[in-house]
């Protein structure tokens, strides 16, 4: 009689497999948690304005960013008509839209520090480096700001159709929401890229 070549295993790592799959989802809660304590690096800042305005600003926008991002890649699916998805849809579309709301006040907050007329970043990039202020900054104030109205409009949407939104009659609804979030964690994804470029060249 053959024996299982796996009896010996203890449990839970009865088979191979499971140890690998216990090593990518411990792999990911841990990137997961480093990405979130960045923020937390600003409270090492000499300036105290950048030290809460850093952490709570850059604590909403990764978070914002992440929900908006999931979110954008579930909108794949959805757009090939996959409504089993649909209700966690709904949710993260709504916790996406409250994020980037949070994200925004935050950012008002961090902005009227950029632009103090004596010791502000907006003055010294000005000065030495106006690329970066007339680029890359103008772009990160006013493209973020889009990910509240897309997503409001497409949380809407969702919860307004609810599941008939699948069907074929309102397809071109369906389309419209998809790309909608999609667009929302594009303009994310470039306010974080460029909040942290703007960061790392001069700070609050």
């Amino acid at each position: 009689m053959v024996q299982d070549s796996h009896a010996d295993f203890p449990s839970p790592f009865r088979k191979p497999i499971d140890i690998a799959k216990i090593a990518v989802y411990g792999l990911s809660i841990l990137s997961t948690a480093m990405f979130l304590f960045l923020p937390f690096f600003n409270l090492l800042h000499p300036s105290p304005w950048q030290r809460w305005m850093g952490a709570v600003h850059g604590l909403a926008a990764l978070l914002a960013v992440a929900v908006a991002v999931y979110t954008g890649h579930l909108a794949f699916p959805l757009l090939r008509g996959d409504r089993h998805i649909l209700p966690q849809m709904r949710t993260l579309t709504f916790w996406a839209t409250l994020l980037a709301f949070l994200s925004i006040i935050s950012g008002n907050w961090a902005y009227m520090r950029y632009r103090a007329p004596l010791g502000g970043a907006r003055v010294w990039l000005t000065e030495n480096t106006p690329l970066v202020h007339y680029v890359f900054m103008e772009y990160h104030e006013f493209t973020v700001l889009f990910t509240l109205p897309l997503g409001a409009t497409c949380a809407w949407i969702l919860w307004n159709y609810g599941d008939s939104i699948i069907e074929k009659r309102n397809r071109p609804v369906l389309a419209a929401t998809c790309v909608a979030l999609m667009t929302m964690m594009f303009f994310a994804l470039g306010g974080l890229v460029t909040g942290l470029g703007i960061a790392k060249v001069h700070a609050l």
